[in-house]
């Protein structure tokens, strides 16, 4: 039997899982504030997630309207997570985007620029003011290459193609696979047990702090934007762990995916379409999204396509476009729209902007989308409307931490990005999702370094956890049922896409935990040919557990949740509720199974609430 000796092994100050933006920009941090860090990544360095992220980078900077400033930033992120944000987060965030932008800046990133030579920023859903900094739309990209590059150059040890399946912590409890074993949590942590994909050869990293920067759980999704990294790892092992996960109820999907052909259905098409003038009109040729206007932002919507029309040259004296409205409200019109037959080809929506804008000014501002329609669906969007849908794109909800810290239940574990719950509410808006990677990963990095300095005696994983963690990931060599992995993960994602998707009601979210409980026990049978080396089949059997425990704490949370908001709709409760507007769903692991808590929203000081009500 092999021993902890008989691993790779490497010895750390603070580690950090993930290498999108939050993940890069905690490394930069902790390793800057002194720490031994180290960056673990499912996939090669600069192909993570955030990549995708098109429109921009949200940032009160005032570059473009000189009115803007964090307060009004602040009251429509509030506004657009319909109030359950954590107000801090929301404050924090606000208060240093700007700079973090700036810092990005000074680092190479080259943004598009103003006619006066100031950082561009653009107009997006939710947000009162052009605030987007951005390099056409692939900001995203452009934000992993600068962070990317600023890794390499200061030296900080990058694990590619590396998958962490287990957390270890100080004198047992480590986590399995599998989730049984040690959902408790034991103690502080005490490192990451791993596989390298290419070899499956497993790796010990010991480490005092380890920072989830781990992303979403699209993949348990039939139709996603999300890439297959997006798996739910990092929900699950903080799960595991001990910690919480907050919001876990609030999915967002993207009001517009492509939706033909088949073979790219979800994939993104960015917000920027629309604040760049781009309209959606239904199969009789209407702008539909005057008929969905809530009641919540009427008085900041304009009424008429004229207004509307006229906000784009002139923003003083009009209102903006409803399709501008946050992404909960335009992704439930479209499905309203579908659900009533008034769909494209191909059962979308038409996104047009040909008619709206010159061919020039299309390819010069949205070049990524020009060439995604091009070659993907033989669309030429200078010359006609896109197809568009709903695609799963973002979760809301994720591991509980300290607003200011990011630290989470489990001494020594920390969370920035996607895979950390509160800043958001209920509902995000379109932006937010970058400087949230870059405010929250610098204070992760800075706080996981100044936790790692001063711990005082070092963790230690034992031999028993690393021999737990190491059963654990090899037991579907050892299991002759023959469950397919692929076919367990094909039944999940139409189980969440049909039961616990835009729309939801209580008999199918009771229906969706059966099947789900089923699915479980299912995949524990799944049994892999073959041998470690670069193993699909096995990589996915280690991937299922995650998602089976992160679709059930959505579906557990969705049902207790008895009330619309955000990116929650219960068709059984279609309205939001005044009582649950003060409430939190929190799930813990409890053996196997999602326990849920309800606990009070922490209420912002009389200063702060002054903002939202202006």
């Amino acid at each position: 039997m092999a021993t902890m000796s008989d691993y790779e092994q490497h010895d750390y100050d603070v580690v950090v899982i993930g290498a999108g933006g939050a993940g890069l920009r905690a490394a930069i941090e902790a390793h800057e504030r002194g720490a031994r860090t180290a960056v673990v990544c499912k996939s090669l360095l600069g192909k993570a997630h955030t990549v995708m992220a098109e429109g921009g980078i949200a940032a009160s900077m005032g570059n473009v309207y000189s009115e803007d400033n964090w307060k009004v930033h602040f009251r429509d992120t509030m506004r657009g997570g319909k109030m359950l944000n954590h107000w801090r987060m929301a404050e924090l965030h606000a208060q240093e985007a700007p700079e973090r932008v700036l810092e990005l800046e000074e680092w190479g990133a080259l943004f598009d620029r103003t006619p006066e030579g100031l950082i561009s920023q653009r107009d997006f859903g939710g947000h009162r003011y052009a605030r987007l900094a951005h390099v056409g739309d692939r900001t995203g990209l452009e934000m992993i290459r600068t962070l990317q590059q600023r890794v390499v150059s200061l030296g900080i040890d990058v694990f590619m193609e590396c998958t962490v399946t287990s957390l270890l912590h100080d004198g047992g409890g480590a986590e399995g696979a599998e989730g049984a074993e040690g959902a408790e949590g034991g103690g502080r942590i005490a490192g990451a047990f791993a596989y390298w994909r290419e070899s499956g050869k497993f790796v010990v990293f010991r480490s005092p702090a380890v920072v989830l920067a781990t992303g979403g759980i699209g993949k348990s999704w039939k139709v996603t934007s999300n890439s297959w990294e997006y798996t739910g790892d990092g929900h699950a092992l903080a799960l595991r762990a001990g910690a919480s996960l907050v919001n876990m109820e609030f999915v967002q999907f993207h009001p517009t995916g492509m939706v033909w052909p088949p073979s790219v259905r979800g994939i993104l098409v960015t917000e920027s379409v629309r604040g760049d003038g781009g309209v959606l009109r239904n199969s009789a040729g209407n702008r539909f999204m005057f008929d969905y206007i809530p009641d919540y932002f009427r008085k900041e919507t304009a009424e008429t396509e004229e207004e509307a029309d006229r906000w784009y040259t002139d923003k003083t004296n009009n209102r903006r476009p409803p399709e501008l409205l946050p992404r909960d409200e335009v992704a439930r019109a479209i499905n309203s729209e579908v659900k009533a037959g008034r769909t494209s080809p191909h059962g979308g929506v038409f996104l047009d902007i040909a008619s709206r804008r010159s061919a020039d000014y299309i390819r010069k501002r949205l070049p990524s989308m020009y060439h995604q329609f091009k070659e993907l669906a033989e669309v030429d969007i200078t010359a006609e409307p896109m197809e568009v849908g709903p695609t799963c794109h973002y979760v809301m909800g994720g591991v509980e931490v300290d607003p200011d810290t990011e630290s989470s239940l489990v001494p020594g574990l920390f969370a920035a990005g996607e895979v950390a719950g509160g800043m958001h509410g209920s509902n995000r808006l379109g932006g937010n999702s970058l400087s949230d990677l870059l405010v929250f990963g610098r204070r992760a990095g800075q706080n996981a370094a100044s936790y790692a300095v001063g711990v005082g005696s070092r963790p230690a994983p034992s031999e028993a956890d690393v021999a737990t963690a190491a059963e654990a990931a090899l037991r579907p060599f050892t299991s002759d049922t023959g469950e397919n992995a692929y076919t367990v993960h094909r039944e999940l994602q139409q189980v969440m896409q049909d039961l616990v998707g835009i729309i939801r009601k209580a008999d199918e979210l009771e229906l969706a935990l059966k099947q789900l409980d089923d699915l479980r026990q299912r995949a524990k049978r799944v049994s892999v040919e073959g041998h470690r080396q670069w193993n699909p089949g096995w990589h996915l059997a280690l991937d299922l557990p995650n998602m089976l425990l992160v679709s059930e704490a959505v579906a557990r949370a969705a049902l207790e949740r008895q009330e619309s908001r955000g990116g929650h709709t219960r068709d059984d409760f279609p309205g939001p509720s005044s009582e649950w507007a003060q409430i939190n769903v929190v799930c813990r692991a409890t053996g196997e199974t999602v326990q849920l808590a309800r606990q009070p929203l922490p209420v912002p000081p009389s200063e702060l609430a002054e903002l939202l009500e202006a």
